[in-house]
């Protein structure tokens, strides 16, 4: 009796049911397509001409836009700014999410007090960057709550132009990113810290670890590929950060707070030079994309 090949049973798959998984992401593939290549495309185009848009037959000029920017003083200052801007507000947003998480984690606080802590810890985080540019532009400004706050307390002596001092703006608008935006580190800590198996720690007193030793032995470790995740794409954010410096400061006064977000738009729709303002895009792109390689490598080495 012939037995018959398994090969020679198996069904075969018809093409509509192989090409069904396809159908089912053509329409987000071409959003996408229409949406971010293409333009990405079009602007890298633009970086390499000058008179675009505005002008029907733009003049091949190579890398001299490239050479333009990367020698503009401007462009300079904005690069130290925003170095400043988001080197201090990852910082110090990893350790603010880090001591508001373990303190929601202790038992240091009750249970309806840690639930009252939370909501408003995390406040910050549900305002758009327009309430919060709105919110703090009030708030600091000559004479507004804090200056009133901090001249009663005599910590200050008259109005302090928090906004509008080239000397103390640019620490001003950090301070505004630092709080709002901890509160996504402290959310992602603390989930980190309420899925670290107890019996580790249990293991690491009975080894006669003290409780600092449990944090760097133990707490620490366990947080490292949360950290790490959340320190890139904080820096992914925060650099490239336009509504909440556009809304309090415009990238002012003279340029104390210009960033690459903002050094890029006011070339192109306050100076109207497309040519130049496309080849601060690119460079502010490939800025992401070093950032972005970064982070999916350690997100693949995790899984």
């Amino acid at each position: 009796m012939a037995v018959a090949h398994p090969a020679s049973t198996r069904r075969r798959i018809p093409f509509s049911r192989k090409a069904e998984p396809y159908g089912f992401i053509a329409p987000t593939a071409l959003l996408m397509l229409g949406l971010m290549l293409v333009p990405i495309v079009i602007v890298i185009g633009y970086s390499f001409y000058d008179n675009v848009i505005l002008n029907k037959h733009p003049e091949f000029l190579g890398v001299a836009n490239y050479i333009e920017i990367v020698t503009d003083p401007a462009f300079l200052t904005a690069i130290r700014n925003t170095v400043f801007f988001v080197g201090v507000s990852v910082a110090v947003h990893l350790v603010l999410g880090l001591v508001f998480a373990l303190l929601l984690n202790s038992q240091l606080l009750g249970r309806w007090v840690s639930a009252i802590a939370r909501g408003i810890f995390i406040l910050p985080w549900l305002f758009t960057a327009a309430i919060v540019a709105v919110l703090w532009r009030m708030l600091l400004s000559p004479n507004g709550v804090v200056n009133f706050l901090l001249e009663g307390a005599g910590l200050t002596t008259g109005q302090v132009e928090w906004l509008s001092d080239p000397k103390i703006a640019l620490i001003a608008v950090t301070f505004i990113n630092i709080w709002s935006g901890y509160p996504f580190f402290m959310i992602s800590m603390l989930a980190g810290l309420q899925g670290i198996p107890g019996d580790l720690y249990e293991a690491a007193r009975v080894d006669g670890a003290n409780a600092v030793q449990r944090f760097w032995n133990v707490t620490l470790p366990q947080l490292r590929p949360i950290i790490i995740a959340m320190m890139l794409l904080d820096f992914i954010w925060t650099s490239q950060q336009f509504a909440l410096i556009w809304g309090t400061t415009g990238g002012g006064p003279i340029d104390a707070t210009e960033m690459l977000s903002t050094y890029t738009y006011k070339l192109a729709f306050a100076k109207y030079e497309f040519a130049l303002a496309s080849t601060s895009a690119v460079l502010v792109l490939l800025l992401s994309m070093v950032l972005a390689f970064f982070y999916v490598r350690h997100q693949r080495a995790r899984d």
